[in-house]
């Protein structure tokens, strides 16, 4: 098995479960876009649970890496949220279908996978968290900006770009700009809500 061919399989196993969604999605759904045997893909996995948690996991990797490496920088809070806004959105230019699966067919998972994947997801939060909490400290952020709150509604909000960027088909540096125009003006210290 190539790791070519096998990256191929696993991309066409999230387009399958993005469009169709994990119950609605088959083993021969995958091979029938691949052009290939449906007894082909069990090579590559060996059941379509199987298919999804690889799928997942590929779809949340490199986000909490990425968010670390940028509240480590020597910046302000402001521009540390920014650049985990950015961050966080870049990866809907080439791996839209893993990110809606992840987002939307999680659930399915094995229970022991479900659980890595929702302490990966609570630390990702609690990078949000500590950004914006830093920036109430240094009087960056509006002093009465719930850390908590905050963060998860702007998760939130990114995760919701995933779900109609790509069908309206606009610009992705024009949609991160608009979220971080977004969330710079709503947790700024001094912001006109006029």
């Amino acid at each position: 098995m190539t790791r070519k061919r096998r990256n191929e399989v696993v991309d066409a196993a999230a387009r399958v479960f993005a469009e169709r969604g994990f119950h609605g999605a088959s083993t021969r759904n995958i091979a029938e876009f691949l052009g290939m045997r449906q007894a082909s893909i069990y090579y590559y996995f060996g059941s379509k649970e199987e298919a999804l948690e690889e799928v997942c996991t590929i779809g949340t990797a490199g986000f909490v890496d990425r968010a670390e490496a940028i509240i480590d920088k020597d910046i302000e809070p402001a521009k540390k949220l920014c650049m985990i806004l950015e961050a966080h959105t870049l990866p809907l230019a080439d791996r839209a279908d893993y990110t809606l699966t992840f987002l939307n067919e999680r659930k399915f998972l094995p229970t022991e996978s479900r659980r890595r994947l929702g302490r990966m997801t609570r630390r990702y939060e609690a990078i949000f968290e500590k950004v914006l909490r830093d920036g109430v400290r240094s009087g960056c952020f509006h002093s009465d900006l719930n850390p908590k709150v905050t963060a998860i509604a702007l998760i939130g909000m990114l995760n919701s770009v995933s779900l109609w960027h790509k069908r309206t088909g606009a610009d992705l540096k024009h949609i991160i700009k608009i979220v971080t125009d977004l969330a710079s003006r709503g947790t700024a210290a001094t912001h006109n809500l006029e």
